[in-house]
């Protein structure tokens, strides 16, 4: 099915934006405190610009092939079959994404809020909306991240940037932190939280100007980088690295410290799970999306509705897997930094094949001049 060319430069970059701020924002200082502790501002920026690399190899792509998706093009580049095989590691991985966010949306929501709550009616609650939302085409996934977009960002900055005026700055330092040898694999799981640029995959082909697709992709990910990047800096500077170790959600615990000037809200953690609650909706329906449309792609169908409630079964599966809170992070973990294998290393191999392609087409077409 052809796209409808409707997407802007400014909404490319918004979807961008609420796809990746979405779930992993409660444990992303956490995570940056275990690799490299007072240095954990470094290793988010460090995997942000990790990301920014999958980000570029996936939109130098799509500009090659401005018609079609990755499912598409990567069958073009190394064969049909090699590319089906990754394509179908791909649908499985944003799965697990899809299923792992639902799990960690469903721990919170029980812990913080509905405590009564069975943690399977949330989760479930989560995937339908999901798959119900994700039954529009291109243009309204667009309009839904449109509409998100300024409930997710301006309040969550406000609270982040409140939140400054209690932080220290003695936390921060050594910038490159006390245990340097546990940065690299940090740097992986910090870089896996920008894994939902793949959505820029399925972006481009519905760009009215998908030449200034590189654009789009840079305003998102640098916007969305710096956020999470504040809020490293902030939950460091307010509780310093050894205590952040001993919370599970350092990001909540940080909007429970913050309040509004002349104590209009003396507590913002309300406010924030409201946020946060919307900001895991659009990731949600970001990787779900990706999921269903690129199963439907692979098949070869035209529509990919039919696949809206048929993947919720599995992947509500997939979210009940792990037996507690504690080894759900380690799940995933080990999934985000695995998937840089299909958001990273899969896109560059194709971005080497197709720019050898390149170069023995001219070849070719010089000889062929010469004769």
């Amino acid at each position: 099915m052809e796209h409808p060319r409707q997407v802007t430069v400014i909404q490319a970059a918004i979807i961008l934006i609420s796809t990746i701020i979405g779930v992993g924002v409660l444990a992303l200082s956490l995570f940056a405190v275990r690799a490299a502790d007072s240095g954990a501002p470094l290793v988010t920026l460090l995997g942000f610009l990790v990301g920014l690399l999958g980000l570029w190899l996936l939109t130098k792509l799509g500009m090659r092939f401005p018609t079609k998706s990755i499912i598409e093009y990567s069958e073009d580049l190394i064969g049909k079959w090699p590319a089906r095989g990754f394509s179908v590691l791909i649908i499985l991985f944003f799965c697990l994404i899809t299923a792992l966010a639902s799990r960690e949306f469903g721990e919170v929501v029980v812990t913080s809020v509905l405590t009564k709550t069975p943690l399977e009616v949330t989760v479930i609650v989560m995937l339908l909306l999901a798959a119900v939302s994700s039954r529009v085409d291109i243009t309204t996934f667009t309009y839904f991240h449109h509409f998100y977009f300024p409930i997710i960002v301006f309040p969550g900055l406000v609270i982040v940037v409140l939140s400054l005026k209690n932080a220290h700055l003695i936390n921060l330092l050594p910038l490159w932190g006390n245990e340097p040898t546990g940065m690299p694999m940090g740097i992986l799981t910090m870089a896996a939280l920008f894994q939902g640029s793949f959505v820029m995959t399925i972006v481009i082909p519905a760009m009215r100007r998908p030449e200034k697709a590189l654009i789009a992709g840079f305003i998102g990910m640098l916007a969305a980088g710096s956020f999470y990047i504040l809020i490293v800096i902030a939950t460091v500077g307010v509780f310093g690295a050894e205590e952040i170790k001993k919370l599970v959600w350092p990001t909540l615990e940080l909007a429970k410290t913050t309040s509004l000037p002349a104590n209009i809200l003396e507590r913002l953690d309300g406010a924030f799970l409201a946020v946060w609650v919307t900001a895991v909706f659009t990731t949600l329906l970001s990787s779900y999306y990706l999921a269903i449309y690129f199963s439907s792609q692979l098949l070869r169908l035209r529509d990919h509705k039919m696949f809206a409630f048929l993947l919720v079964p599995f992947i509500y599966v997939f979210a009940m897997f792990s037996q507690n809170l504690l080894q759900m992070y380690e799940i995933i973990q080990i999934v985000g930094r695995w998937g840089l294998v299909f958001t990273v290393a899969y896109p560059f191999v194709l971005f080497v094949v197709a720019m050898i392609r390149k170069k023995k087409k001219r070849g070719d077409q010089l000889v062929a001049k010469s004769d």
